[in-house]
């Protein structure tokens, strides 16, 4: 049982929301499905805004619902596509396996099937794998990345984590039935029998090492990482990914002349299975969307003041 206790931490957060997303629920303005790379992907649309539109990929075992809690803040001035990935919410399974490569490129041919030219994407664990396979693959349809509890690298999980991943196996099913995770796909999944290959094909993803440190340097557009001070993340992992950015290198100068245009944040008193619904997220991550990096300096301040 202690390996499930990743799983069954995700499980206990998803029971939270199905008490708290009611109050703050967004209805689609539309919905529907679009094939890409054999896939038939499964999305929403929330909000109206003439802002720029916003991607947006949940974590994995999960789906678009993960984000009910802080929707209203997403969909501020903006239309948010939000996708549910393969073999999740309801979208199939079918019998490709997982790979995160698969799916950046799938999520481009979403994006231009919808008509979107370009692009905010924001991605949350498994789904901030997939932003960062789609905006290394394809920069073009991304204008500004937020990269939630997600690595560039397997060694960044604590070595314990990566113990339990490689234990998820289809007979953890079974002992699943009682969770939220189990109970929301059974509730919209399109073959509900598919959930022990769903854990399966999940298993089978994160057996395998994977490293794109290399591709880092790639990501030209403004990038803003976002981790739980509490995250599954090692905290140096995380700090490497943002030097790699080019931020954390050297102090930003008197008057910001030296600031990476890459943002790193650390939300207190959250982990990797409760920063997805934190109101704090919202705030923390819109106004680098919205593209509002400009602050007051010292001298505004005083200059104000006199």
């Amino acid at each position: 049982m202690k390996i499930l206790s990743g799983l069954f931490a995700l499980a206990a957060v998803a029971l939270t929301l199905t008490t708290t997303a009611h109050a703050a629920t967004t209805n689609p303005t539309k919905s529907g499905y679009v094939e890409a790379g054999g896939v038939n992907y499964y999305y929403e649309i929330h909000g109206e805004g003439a802002g720029k539109p916003l991607l947006l990929l949940h974590g994995g075992l999960g789906s678009t619902s993960m984000f009910q809690p802080i929707m209203p803040r997403l969909v501020k001035g903006r239309q948010v596509i939000a996708v549910d990935l393969q073999g999740h919410g309801r979208t199939e399974l079918g019998n490709r396996p997982m790979s995160l490569e698969a799916m950046g490129d799938d999520m481009a041919t979403i994006l231009k099937s919808l008509g979107y030219d370009k692009a905010d994407v924001l991605g949350y664990s498994f789904g901030g794998g997939v932003a960062f396979r789609l905006a290394v693959q394809h920069p073009e349809v991304v204008d500004r990345l937020a990269l939630v509890s997600a690595g560039y690298a397997q060694d960044g999980f604590y070595p314990e984590m990566i113990k339990m991943q490689a234990m998820m196996n289809p007979g953890m099913a079974e002992m699943m039935k009682d969770t939220p995770m189990y109970k929301g796909y059974m509730a919209v999944a399109p073959k509900p029998e598919d959930f022990p290959r769903l854990i399966g094909a999940m298993g089978d993803f994160m057996r395998k090492p994977y490293d794109y440190s290399a591709d880092v340097a790639k990501l030209k557009m403004p990038v803003m990482l976002v981790f739980a001070d509490s995250d599954m993340y090692r905290p140096e992992h995380e700090i490497k990914f943002y030097q790699m950015l080019g931020g954390g290198l050297r102090d930003a100068g008197w008057m910001r002349e030296t600031m990476s245009q890459n943002r790193l944040a650390i939300i207190p008193n959250r982990t990797h299975y409760d920063i997805f619904f934190a109101p704090e997220l919202g705030d923390t991550v819109m106004p680098f969307l919205d593209g509002q990096d400009k602050v007051k300096t010292w001298d505004d301040v005083v200059n104000a003041a006199n």
